[in-house]
């Protein structure tokens, strides 16, 4: 399921820019900056800078073993 896996990046303020949490259904080898963080906040020059200070992860779940918990809790 492609809700199951997503990359989620932590930006950082950067210059004049806000910090920002990017998600994004990406491939685990795909979970970095330049493929998650979209629209880029700066311009070309400072990208490589900006993506320096991002923390990308690639997170996995189950939501099938989430859905039959919450039934289990419930009932």
């Amino acid at each position: 399921n492609s809700e199951d896996v997503r990359c989620k990046c932590i930006c950082p303020p950067y210059k004049d820019h806000s910090g920002h949490i990017y998600n994004k259904n990406v491939s685990q080898k795909d979970c970095d900056c330049l493929h998650v963080v979209e629209p880029m906040p700066v311009p070309g020059p400072d990208v490589e800078a900006y993506c320096l200070r991002c923390e990308c992860k690639y997170e996995e779940r189950s939501s099938v073993t989430i859905k039959v918990s919450r039934v289990i809790l419930l009932a």
